[in-house]
């Protein structure tokens, strides 16, 4: 595990300690609509769409990751290939992550049907192998933080 990776593993770590995963489900939800907002009527621009296809191609990568648990091969990947075509214009990237969001949260909800929520673990290529609960708040953070980049 790198230096980078050590640090955001007990950044996410502390953050969700005291946190249920319900918790967490609702951040995400609340982050998603909250991006969502911000995102309107920003212009449609090369940078804007570039920063919302880095957004979605995380948290893909991520679902994917998320999926090992629930059955799917591990895979060592980076996250370029699950971000969505360079074409597509903001409105369009809007309305992907909106539904990208959505089925991370399915996802995270198949995994506690599996009743396996508590001692899932997925890896994460520079946090190692880290809980249900700290994917789903990297991953609420990653899009809060990087979305907001949208001007």
């Amino acid at each position: 595990m790198s230096l980078v990776g050590t640090i955001m593993r007990t950044v996410f770590t502390v953050q969700t300690f005291n946190k249920s995963l319900a918790d967490l489900i609702q951040s995400a939800r609340a982050g998603g609509q909250s991006i969502d907002s911000h995102l309107q009527g920003k212009p449609d621009n090369a940078h804007n769409r570039q920063q919302m296809r880095h957004v979605i191609g995380i948290e893909r990568w991520g679902q994917r990751r998320l999926q090992t648990v629930l059955g799917e091969p591990a895979i060592h990947d980076e996250y370029n290939g699950y971000q969505p075509d360079e074409e597509l214009d903001l409105a369009t990237l809007r309305q992907e992550f909106a539904a990208t969001r959505a089925k991370t949260l399915e996802i995270v909800h198949a995994i506690q049907q599996k009743g396996v929520a508590d001692t899932a673990t997925a890896n994460h290529n520079d946090m190692g192998d880290v809980s249900l609960k700290l994917w789903v708040r990297y991953l609420t953070m990653h899009a809060n933080f990087e979305s907001k980049r949208v001007k």
